[in-house]
């Protein structure tokens, strides 16, 4: 699996075309804020470049993987958080309906109805420098103890509990409360997902 990382913030060349160095070379302002966009169903891409043709510093971490079908191989990018891309804007009126006036958008993420929640520089830095270092990750959901989750995958799919204990792998209790019994069966996180 090959990662890559398309940002808005290049720098244009000598032809005006816009092309240039997509790495984290933008002046920083802190007037300046980062915040998840959430998209139509596979458009992550095209919001991503329609956002660049505004002008508007966006990041789409995305990651690059074999496909195979009957005659062919392909290699091709895919987000690597389905649905989701940040933009870097100014906390303001303007700039959230400047954004989501773009082909694809939804919504700004939000804690608070209404208020789009920034997320930190530190956080966005950090999954910049993790996709650009090479290493291979995998994605965890974010679990904790007494978490009623449900599995997605394998003989067990369909099953609902509850995240008893975390480690390398995920304890998920099957409670039959009448009974006040529990059963518990070991799984990978992938295999898991919060409901």
């Amino acid at each position: 699996m090959t990662v890559t990382a398309i940002s808005c913030d290049t720098v244009p060349d000598a032809i005006g075309n816009g092309r240039g160095n997509y790495g984290m070379t933008a002046v920083l302002s802190p007037a300046l804020r980062w915040y998840a966009l959430y998209v139509k169903s596979r458009h992550e891409f095209v919001t991503h470049d329609e956002l660049r043709k505004k002008g508007i510093d966006v990041y789409l971490p995305s990651v690059r993987r074999l496909r195979q079908w009957k005659d062919r191989k392909k290699s091709i990018d895919f987000p690597l958080f389905a649905g989701y891309l940040f933009v870097r804007i100014a906390p303001s009126a303007e700039s959230f309906l400047n954004v989501l006036k773009t082909r694809g958008a939804v919504t700004l993420l939000s804690l608070v109805p209404g208020t789009p929640t920034p997320v930190s520089e530190e956080e966005i830095n950090s999954l910049r420098i993790l996709l650009e270092s090479g290493e291979q990750f995998d994605i965890y959901p974010n679990l904790q103890e007494g978490v009623r989750v449900s599995i997605k995958s394998g003989p067990l799919k369909g099953a609902v509990g509850v995240v008893r204990q975390k480690g390398a792998h995920y304890t998920v209790l099957v409670n039959i409360e009448i009974l006040g019994r529990s059963i518990g069966v070991s799984l990978c996180a992938d295999d898991i997902e919060a409901q």
